[in-house]
């Protein structure tokens, strides 16, 4: 897939360097995402020290999942949209 307005960035992890070409337009969303992941991993490397770096990426990895996972079932509709139905049935059923 070729991009439409590519740029080269360098985001850094520790002292890992990963370059990437992204969109112009979505570089703000990657230096947020290099400022999360290096903002977790240092709060695990504190909170449980000598696990190594491993470890750390670990946890970083699941607390970021976790924390979309939460996002994506907050913004399903279908438990509202069921709940609507189900007082839709209701009414109209009362209206009968």
């Amino acid at each position: 897939m070729a991009l439409s307005d590519p740029l080269s960035i360098r985001l850094k992890f520790g002292n890992r360097i990963l370059p990437m070409v992204v969109e112009r337009a979505d570089e703000y969303i990657y230096r947020e995402a290099e400022k999360l992941i290096n903002g977790r991993f240092s709060y695990y490397a504190a909170k449980y020290p000598d696990q190594g770096n491993e470890m750390y990426l670990l946890m970083t990895s699941l607390d970021i999942a976790v924390r979309l996972k939460r996002l994506e079932t907050e913004r399903d509709p279908a438990p509202i949209q069921q709940a609507l139905e189900k007082l839709i049935d209701e009414v109209e059923q009362s209206l009968k």
